[in-house]
């Protein structure tokens, strides 16, 4: 009797421990599947197409992980018995079959989308990507805009349906520079250059993180994405340009001395008039070896 209400106490709680997660997931805000961007879209499409197909083998085993247990329990005297069965040519094929076909057809989702979402792919569009320049800093995003010759500190601006191409580089350890409702994070390493296309299809205000931790002030490493109408786009451009700071080596490299400031509390958002051409060359090598003739 005791054996039978622990069953019992196990498939209850296994059945509320299932219901808890649905609901917890039902109320949360799932940013991946509240896609703004054509790539964001893509990538949700592709996550829910993957959960469904292996959902095929997970759902039934998660049901006959509780049935079974239950139709062959001790006190049920009326479940089949058959300590002589060995094979069954019918179970075989299903087992082996479903799995097969399965991962045929989540090896070719993986060889499509290896292609179609590659970050570095252009984003198809009848106007000219907008080039932003990212910087994973202590413990802060720099982004430079080459074509505007402006820079800001945790902040950017970018047109609606119009493709951005993000150049991103480190000061630092390695980040990972992320808009989940846009879509792709690359990582961001010192001396190198990763390149992201992304694409806004509506307004809004969208948070960006770094998605990879890289020391003590890693939780303050966020920062705002607004995507606006090209005309709100060129007021905030005007906006910035009224900044009374410049970005040069002078104080680039107050930003970096005051690293420390920005552990316990994010850096504010900060806006450059102006910024040396080169500045974001200059950072990747700086890290390469190249000034120094390496």
């Amino acid at each position: 009797m005791k054996i039978i209400q622990s069953k019992k106490m196990i498939i209850l709680l296994t059945l509320l421990s299932t219901l808890f997660l649905v609901v917890l997931f039902a109320s949360s805000n799932m940013v991946l599947f509240d896609s703004k961007g054509s790539i964001g879209e893509a990538q949700s499409s592709l996550i829910i197409t993957s959960v469904l197909l292996m959902a095929i083998i997970i759902v039934p085993v998660l049901f006959m992980a509780i049935y079974f247990p239950y139709k062959y329990r001790q006190s049920n005297k009326e479940a089949e018995y058959t300590p002589e069965w060995e094979h069954s040519t019918k179970i075989e094929v299903v087992v082996w079959t479903v799995p097969c076909l399965i991962v045929l057809a989540l090896g070719w989702i993986t060889y499509q989308t290896s292609y179609s979402l590659d970050p570095r792919k252009e984003i198809v569009s009848d106007q000219e990507p907008l080039t932003i320049q990212v910087v994973a800093m202590n413990w802060k995003w720099l982004f430079i805009y080459p074509e505007q010759q402006i820079a800001t500190i945790n902040e950017i601006a970018l047109p609606v349906n119009r493709p951005v191409k993000f150049l991103v580089t480190s000061d630092t350890a390695m980040n990972s520079f992320f808009i989940p409702q846009l879509g792709s994070q690359v990582y961001a390493m010192a001396g190198m250059e990763n390149r992201l296309n992304l694409m806004a299809k509506e307004e809004g205000s969208y948070r960006g993180i770094s998605a990879n931790y890289s020391g003590y002030g890693f939780s303050n490493m966020r920062f705002k994405a607004h995507a606006v109408k090209a005309v709100d786009f060129e007021q905030w451009v005007k906006k910035v340009k009224t900044s009374e700071k410049i970005l040069n080596n002078n104080s680039y490299d107050q930003l970096t001395a005051n690293a420390n400031e920005q552990i316990t509390a994010p850096h504010p958002v900060t806006y450059f008039a102006s910024v040396a051409p080169l500045k974001f060359k200059d950072i990747i090598e700086k890290h390469a070896g190249v000034q120094n003739g390496l």
